[in-house]
Formats: C-alpha cells, structure tokens, sequence
C-alpha cells in the first residue's frame, strides 16, 4: 500500500506535520510528535481503525485516498498463487 498522507494533506493547505497534528487533536486523536512524525514521511506498519477515521474526518477524504494498494508489490506467502489446484 502507498500512504499519501502528506499529498492528500497538501491538497488542502496543511503543508506541515504540527498543523495536522493540532487539527486531530481537536478532534480527539491526540498524537505523540514521534508518532505524528511517522505518520507524516513513512508509511505505518499498524494503524487503528478509529484513528483512520478521525485522519480521514480531518481531511475531508476516504480511506481510499489515504492508502492506495500497489498490486505489483503484493507477494503471494507460502510459495503459490491463492486459486486452487493445479
């Protein structure tokens, strides 16, 4: 998955990490600045649903244009193709 945080972010005038950090904030998702750093130039391991919601709330965007699946990046575990037998 591609996180486009910062872009969908930009594209409605919050160009910095302590903005957003202080718009969720006032929506009840309080974020350490270590955390909101993440968030801001990496793309996250986990992230809690509710948070996702209060993130795409702030926004005024879906979760869609938050995460953005890469599916040439996808590796299939365990050494097939899901789909049955061959």
């Amino acid at each position: 998955m591609k996180w486009n945080l910062r872009l969908v972010a930009a594209q409605r005038g919050i160009w910095k990490a302590t903005e957003l950090q202080r718009q969720l904030a006032e929506h009840g998702l309080v974020i350490s600045a270590g955390k909101m750093s993440g968030l801001w130039s990496k793309t996250p391991a986990s992230l809690k649903l509710d948070d996702l919601e209060i993130i795409c709330s702030v926004l005024g965007c879906n979760v869609g244009d938050l995460l953005v699946p890469e599916p040439r990046k996808v590796v299939v575990r365990g050494g097939s193709a899901a789909g049955g037998a061959e």
